[in-house]
């Protein structure tokens, strides 16, 4: 009877330890996939800020050759004007 007694805490105190070690375990994955969650997270922003970086550098000169060709365009307009 003593045997049987002595096999049931020991099995309670090892299921009690695993569990514990679980535990640690999920607690240890949470925060790593916290921090996993932020890197990914800053990462994305880092892209998407080159991206509009990127594109407000395209975009620009294609804008600017528009105002050039706009502003060459209204001193032609007032010339031709005089012409006639």
């Amino acid at each position: 009877m003593k045997l049987n007694s002595l096999a049931a805490v020991s099995l309670l105190a090892f299921s009690a330890l695993v569990l514990t070690g679980c535990d640690q375990a999920e607690k240890s994955a949470q925060q790593l996939m916290g921090k996993a969650a932020e890197t990914a997270r800053q990462a994305i922003d880092d892209t998407h800020k080159a991206a509009e970086q990127a594109l407000s550098d395209a975009t620009g000169n294609i804008v600017g050759n528009k105002e050039k060709t706009a502003d060459d365009d209204s001193e032609k307009t007032p010339g031709t004007s005089q012409e006639i």
